[in-house]
């Protein structure tokens, strides 16, 4: 079976590990793969702390095919990829084309691939937040309605995809990021640095992230965002902010700043392994991601999540994740809610820990 898969943006590296080390397992018997991959990056993200890091960490195929997209307007973006992943499909002519997620990078290959009658299947189908304003909602949607093979994380994405007449071809396999944690959690414990590197010590920090466009393109938003860290930070506790390119961009050119002698640390972004080391020992984590609202919760640390929805609800009906609007009060007062929250962790909420195994097996029973 020959399956191209599309990739370009960071947490579709992480998804992508765990899938791409089952594909390579054959499951007739001895001898050579049975599954031919070929990697399809976008180079929706490029730079090497949001990009090549993770291939060389989580030991992903190095790309087949690098089309150098990079940043751009949402149209420019997903257009330059179509055509450019339409000329990759014609030179391959592969079985089945794999997306992940929910990005420029997923709704192009989904779109490129159904117009040519390729099978997709689309990893993590079915999530909705129901805000249609969110680049993100779009691009799942527009996917889940061409795809052929829809694996869905949870229970809730099923009974999302029904709403919307999406019933064949729909498999619920668990959350592959619960795999990729629970792989390289041990891993990062031993070889990662950044707590030393930091001058940090497991649970005397906070963890926060920003990259959503509509809270780094919203001068406003963004202001209030890091004065409500400045203002978590008086609590005792640094909060260790690792900046995504877009934030620093617009950090800079709205003049924000962090006051001077403030405990709130602005630094460069990190790798996979850094970023779950950074996660397991945090005290609280606070942030925009969809995937590191899962991985809060995986490592059993409370969650503000700066967002008046998410896709992953199952984390807000167990209590682990707190949902806000992005003024200065309401972020303190999520933290303080945060705060005195104990997590106790569902383990079968995002499966057991299998989903690319599962995924690869439906994808070999299906062609």
């Amino acid at each position: 079976m020959k399956i191209v898969t599309i990739i370009g943006a960071r947490p579709q590296f992480i998804k992508a590990a765990m899938v791409s080390r089952e594909l390579v397992k054959c499951k007739k018997g001895a001898g050579a793969p049975c599954n031919q991959e070929i990697v399809v990056h976008t180079g929706q993200h490029y730079d090497y702390n949001m990009s090549k890091v993770f291939f060389e960490e989580l030991a992903i195929p190095e790309p087949d095919h690098h089309l150098g997209v990079g940043s751009g307007s949402h149209g420019h973006m997903t257009g330059q990829m179509i055509a450019k992943i339409e000329d990759v499909l014609f030179d391959e002519k592969p079985d089945l084309v794999l997306v992940y997620g929910d990005t420029n990078s997923t709704l192009a290959g989904a779109i490129a691939a159904s117009k040519l009658h390729i099978p997709v299947a689309h990893v993590e189908a079915g999530l909705r937040s129901f805000n249609r304003r969110m680049p993100e909602e779009i691009n799942r949607v527009l996917t889940d309605h061409v795809s052929k093979l829809l694996f869905a994380p949870t229970g809730t994405a099923i009974t999302n995809l029904a709403r919307e007449g999406i019933t064949d071809g729909v498999i619920q396999t668990g959350d592959v990021m619960l795999d990729a944690f629970m792989h390289f959690k041990t891993k990062a414990a031993i070889d990662s640095q950044i707590l030393d590197t930091l001058g940090i010590t497991a649970g005397s920090y906070y963890l926060a992230t920003v990259h959503r466009q509509e809270n780094t393109d919203d001068p406003h938003r963004l202001a209030g965002i890091f004065s409500a860290f400045e203002e978590i930070s008086n609590n005792g506790h640094p909060v260790i902010v690792p900046l995504h390119p877009r934030t620093r961009k617009s950090l800079q050119q709205n003049d924000i700043s962090v006051a001077q002698g403030s405990n709130v640390r602005l630094v460069e972004a990190v790798g996979y392994l850094d970023m779950i080391q950074l996660e397991a020992n945090a005290t609280l984590i606070c942030t925009d991601s969809g995937g590191v609202q899962k991985e809060a919760y995986f490592a059993n640390v409370p969650c503000i999540t700066l967002r008046d929805e998410t896709e992953w609800v199952e984390t807000v009906d167990a209590g682990a994740n707190f949902l806000t609007d992005t003024d200065k009060q309401s972020i303190f007062n999520a933290f303080k809610q945060a705060s005195c929250t104990s997590i106790k962790l569902d383990p079968a909420l995002y499966g057991n820990g299998h989903a690319a195994e599962i995924i690869v097996d439906s994808l070999t029973e299906s062609l």
